[in-house]
Parts: C-alpha cells; sequence; structure tokens
C-alpha cells in the first residue's frame, strides 16, 4: 500500500486505528524523509500543542540481581557489568527524589525495580510510595516486572496512573532478546494493567541488531491493541560493556527518528517519549525528534542504570526551541544557579582548605591582581 504526503489530513490522516498491517507500517518507514516529517508533524499538531513537552523523571527504586536475561540490561544478574547492587530504597528516601524532580519542573515520577514480577511482601512498600508521591501532586508511574490482576487493583487502588511494561521488540525478533519470559506474558501484564483502570505506557527498544519489518512490527503490536498505549517510550539502546550486545553495530540516527515519526502517525492521541540513548544524541538531533512527534522526555541524570543529559540541559534546550516557554522561563536561572552551585561544589572539594587554588570559578583575593594597562 503506498502512502502519499499529499493525503489530506482529515479523518484519514489522524484517525484512530487498531488494524495495522505490516506492509502498511513499512510503507510509512519507507516515505521520504522530508515527507515523513511532514506528515507526522501535521498528525502532531491535529492532537497536541506542538511547543509543549511533558516531563518525568525516573528513580531506580530497586538496582540489580534481576533473574531475567534480557540481552541488552546491566540489571541481569546474569551479566558482569560492574552494577552494584541495591535494596529496595526507602520510602522517604523516594519522597525527598520526588520532591526534587517537582521543583526541577517534572509532572510525573516514575520508579523503577529490577524484579522479574513483585512479591507479595513488596506491594505494601510500593503502594506507599505510590501514596506519598500522589500527595506532592505528581502523577506517578511505576515499571516493576510483570504484574498479576490483584496487583494492578493494588497498585489502582493506591493511585498509581501510570505502569510502564515495553513490548521491547517485534514478537518475531524478541525471542533472540529474551527468553526468561514470554510476548504473552508481556501482553497478559498490560492486560491486567488496562482491566484494573490504569493508564498504559508501553514500547520499545530500536538499536539492538533488529530488521526494520522488526521496527515495523513493535509499533504494529503498540497500535494495534485494544486500546493504543496512552505513553510510548522509543528507547535507542544504551550499550553496556559486559551485557550480549555491547558490540551491536549502532543504528542510523535517521531510523531511530523515522521511527519516532511512525509512531507518531500510528498513535496520534498517545505521548510519544524520547527516551534511553538521549544523552548521545545532539540538539538538533533531539529537536528534529521533537519535529517528528516526540512530546515527551525523562529530565535527570540516570534512567535506571544508564545516564541521561542533565536537567538544566534540558532546560537550555527547551528554551532554545520555544517548548514549554512558560515553564522554562520559570527554572530556566534556577536550571543555571544548579548547574554553577555544581561546578562550585566539585571544585571546592578537589582543592584543599589549606591551600586554595585559583581556578577559572575562584581567584585568591589576598594576592594583588597585576594591573591592567589600555593600549
Amino acid at each position: 500500500m503506498s502512502v502519499s504526503v499529499n493525503q489530506p489530513l482529515s479523518t484519514s490522516a489522524s484517525e484512530i486505528r487498531h488494524d495495522w498491517a505490516l506492509d502498511e507500517v513499512n510503507a510509512l518507514f519507507a516515505m521520504p524523509f522530508n515527507d515523513l516529517l511532514f506528515k507526522a508533524q501535521c498528525v502532531h499538531r491535529a492532537h497536541f500543542d506542538p511547543n509543549y513537552v511533558q516531563v518525568s523523571t525516573l528513580l531506580s527504586i530497586k538496582t540489580g540481581a534481576c533473574p531475567e536475561d534480557c540481552k541488552y540490561c546491566p540489571q541481569s544478574a546474569r551479566y558482569d557489568t560492574g552494577l552494584e547492587k541495591e535494596r529496595l530504597m526507602e520510602i522517604e528516601k523516594v519522597i525527598q527524589r520526588a520532591r526534587e524532580a517537582k521543583a526541577a519542573g517534572s509532572t510525573r515520577f516514575c520508579m523503577g525495580a529490577a524484579w522479574r514480577n513483585p512479591k507479595e511482601r513488596d506491594m505494601p512498600y510500593v503502594t506507599d510510595m505510590v501514596r506519598e508521591v500522589k500527595k506532592l501532586g505528581l502523577e506517578t508511574c511505576m515499571t516493576l516486572g510483570m504484574l498479576t490482576r490483584d496487583q494492578a487493583i493494588a497498585l489502582k487502588q493506591a493511585g498509581l496512573d501510570y505502569y510502564n511494561h515495553n513490548l521491547d521488540t517485534s514478537p518475531e525478533f524478541y525471542g533472540d532478546i529474551i527468553t526468561t519470559r514470554t510476548y504473552q506474558d508481556r501482553l497478559n501484564t498490560l492486560d491486567a494493567v488496562r482491566e484494573a483502570g490504569m493508564n498504559v505506557c508501553s514500547g520499545g527498544i530500536v538499536g539492538m541488531g533488529e530488521t526494520g519489518s522488526d521496527r515495523s512490527g513493535l509499533l504494529m503490536q503498540l497500535a494495534n491493541l485494544e486500546h493504543h498505549p496512552e505513553s510510548v517510550p522509543i528507547n535507542m539502546l544504551v550499550k553496556v560493556k559486559g551485557t550480549p550486545m555491547e558490540n551491536v553495530e549502532d543504528l542510523d540516527y535517521f531510523e531511530f527518528i523515522r521511527t519516532i515519526a511512525v509512531a507518531r502517525i500510528m498513535m496520534p492521541k498517545s505521548f510519544v517519549r524520547l527516551s534511553a540513548g538521549r544523552e548521545a544524541m545532539n540538539e538538533q538531533m533531539q529537536a528534529m525528534c521533537f519535529m517528528a512527534g516526540a512530546n515527551s522526555i525523562f529530565y535527570g541524570c540516570k534512567l535506571l542504570t544508564t545516564s541521561n543529559p542533565d536537567t538544566h540541559e534540558d532546560v537550555m534546550l527547551f528554551k532554545k526551541l520555544g517548548i514549554n516557554a512558560k515553564q522554562t522561563r520559570e527554572y530556566s536561572d534556577e536550571a543555571h544557579q544548579a548547574a554553577l552551585l555544581e561546578e562550585i561544589q566539585s571544585t571546592e572539594a578537589s582543592h584543599s582548605a589549606e591551600a586554595p587554588q585559583a581556578t577559572e570559578l575562584f581567584y585568591d583575593a589576598t594576592q594583588k591582581k597585576p594591573e591592567t594597562v589600555a593600549g
């Protein structure tokens, strides 16, 4: 089926569909790049403010020692990645991080634990976390692995707004990435979340050595769910030494941007999140992803175990692009001050109090500076 950029943008270009065929999705990916971005931007503008990006913060509340064998993941207990294992974080520490996230401009606080599935003994702790974060006025999201229907209901009753459970890739490529849980296991968890009345956050990872048809297959699976996920994170593989994917070939950046654009076209009302891998993207590439329809990001220095651009860098980028203009005005000076304070603290730590040294930020005021003579 051919797809024309000149197709009328009425119901046909932005309708909500759940019956996509693989050849249709492949045809979208095959469009001339500029035509694809134009179509995606038109669909985006039909449903969203084009200069608004939803901001979330992600916190790992339990890191490492996961029994799963996901080949991309440094949290798997099967791989030696040097990751320090951590126990379930205390609720008070989680709440403090949530307060910091809200102060930095995040509207949603996401909590992730490296579990195959939560144990019943863990449920009271995670539901208490949800209740306390909700009291701060933030939206809440969790990713805890597979859920039973009873667990999904308990999280919903605690006030959880979103549950993240990615499909990762196409059904055809999935077995090359993970063997410890099935594709259907993932779909069953999404069903449990949806039936409990929570919003679904589900996307995938590209750049794992999959084919173009696998990227089409992933988006087709998501778009053909009975209800589109409210949030669709698109992750670029972050290659971690010690995992089976540390040497996989890099995905072309234009292919990543195409994936964002096709996701926007196929799921017009979903928030498409520019997620992991963003630290490696320059400002121009991120801007192109926003043009392609991405309208959600994570703030913060780390996404579970992989790095992410610092908050103040994101605020500066938003300011350049005119994104979230009101919030950017409010937080840009604060972000600059935070960055400067961080540099000052780092400098202070590197020099002893007994022997202060001049740096670009400091000079020794007890020493007379040489006079300059105008020429």
